[in-house]
């Protein structure tokens, strides 16, 4: 396996240049400095067709090369997709952004925007107060304080109006906008408050510590709001010969702890010291539903209590692979449609949702299908967005093995996403991110147990 191989950067690059296939190349499939495998269902000696090879050669050069001086995860596996860089078209960036040329990283955010919902009111809303947040960020209180005022005019009159009006319960999205409108005076008086302290001093940051508190508040009351938007009878399509398989109705959260791998190890956080971690994450079934639901009945199985990272090299932190035997996934009763791995791994075919489609497309990437540059619903944009691991050459070869994305603008830009389209995105860390800085490879998850939404969870059909 080139995963038990340490490659200098010069021999990674033309390992890249030689392997060229699609956007494949750097997948997170399990760490050379551990006892895993990648996760590779087909032979690593298995020809790849010589067309394959010089049609998507440049692209991979140009991705190598720019990464030239990259740290570890460069050269230390082959991961899942190749990494050719490309540049959305501006329609493609707005909708993948809530923010048009700056990368939209809120998860919070991302998941909003990821809502089957059709109101355009909702959405006017959404911008003006996500604006602030940014706005308080870089103290920019006056803008700021303009946002709450046009945040304050949706929240009553014909704006209101249509906004309840697509609402599943209209009382409950009425109280829901009362209360954000309750939240906007105190978001208000601190934005003032901040304006009258000296700048630096504690009464500023107090002021503004008040000012993110109420527009967070608002925030999770428009989740709940643009929530009741979602049409009851909505149902993601999936095609049948996926109903062998766990399949995620809707979205559920997943809280997972931790503890270091040596024994009185605590967590380092930014110089804080912390004994366990825990992180909380949401799983998207409007998107993922296929990806999602097998995460969930994992999670619900115990199948990752008590195991290990299996990766942390600084772009991803991964795991996921059993840890006796010789599976490389979780070992189950395969899909008729998809099969079983080598070794008896359950397999799920990659899942992608791109916008303005009704439904996912399976068994295929954003590449192979010709649409390179459009956006999908959910984004690798934010520190902490879950990605599914497979083999590179393998679209159909997926089974247990996950990471979260250690997203970094720099190396990831706003409209050159190299993930995107070729992995499925299910989900993001909404709670504890900060906590991947530090977890590594031997650290353990302690427990892993579906918190919210288990009844969306549909298993298999015989």
């Amino acid at each position: 396996h080139k995963d038990k191989m340490k490659f200098s950067s010069l021999a990674a690059a033309t390992l890249f240049l030689l392997q060229a296939d699609g956007v494949a190349g750097f997948a997170p499939v399990g760490s050379p400095r551990t006892t895993t495998t990648s996760l590779h269902a087909t032979s690593t000696n298995e020809e790849v067709p010589l067309t394959r090879k010089i049609g998507k050669m440049a692209s991979t050069a140009m991705v190598t090369l720019s990464l030239w001086g990259a740290p570890a995860w460069l050269v230390q596996q082959q991961p899942f997709s190749d990494p050719i860089v490309q540049s959305y078209s501006a329609s493609a960036k707005d909708k993948a952004s809530a923010t048009g040329s700056r990368v939209n990283k809120d998860a919070d955010s991302l998941l909003r925007l990821g809502l089957p919902i059709q109101n355009k009111e909702v959405r006017k809303l959404q911008e003006s107060l996500e604006t602030i947040k940014y706005d308080i960020g870089s103290k920019r209180k006056s803008a700021a304080l303009d946002g709450a005022k046009k945040s304050k005019t949706f929240l009553s009159g014909k704006n209101a109006d249509k906004m309840v009006a697509s609402c599943n319960n209209a009382k409950v999205c009425q109280q829901l906008l009362q209360e954000m409108d309750a939240t906007l005076d105190p978001l208000s008086n601190a934005l003032k408050d901040s304006q009258d302290a000296f700048t630096g001093s504690e009464q500023e940051r107090d002021a503004l510590d008040k000012a993110y508190q109420a527009q967070q508040k608002a925030t999770d009351l428009l989740t709940k709001l643009e929530e009741q938007m979602v049409p009851a009878d909505y149902v993601t399509p999936v095609p049948p010969e996926y109903n062998d398989l766990p399949q995620l109705k809707k979205r559920a959260t997943v809280e997972m702890k931790f503890k270091k791998g040596e024994s009185g190890a605590q967590f380092d956080i930014n110089g804080v010291n912390f004994p366990e971690a825990k992180m909380v994450m949401v799983i998207d079934g409007y998107t993922a539903p296929v990806t999602g639901g097998n995460f969930v009945d994992l999670v619900q199985k115990g199948f990752y209590n008590n195991m290990h990272i299996q990766r942390s090299d600084g772009f991803v932190v991964q795991t996921g692979k059993p840890e006796d035997g010789k599976a490389i996934g979780y070992v189950g009763t395969p899909s008729k449609a998809i099969g079983a791995g080598p070794n008896g791994e359950r397999q799920i075919p990659t899942e992608i949702f791109v916008r303005g489609d009704k439904g996912p497309f399976y068994e295929s990437t954003i590449e192979d299908e010709g649409r390179g540059g459009e956006a999908t619903i959910l984004p690798f944009s934010s520190y902490g967005a879950m990605g599914w691991a497979r083999d590179e050459y393998d679209v159909n070869s997926g089974s247990s093995q996950f990471f979260w994305l250690l997203f970094d603008s720099d190396l990831t830009p706003a409209g050159k996403n190299v993930l995107d389209g070729r992995y499925p995105c299910f989900g993001y860390v909404v709670e504890g991110s900060d906590f991947l800085q530090d977890l590594k490879e031997g650290d353990v998850i302690t427990s892993a147990k579906v918190t919210s939404g288990l009844e969306y969870l549909q298993q298999p059909k015989e």
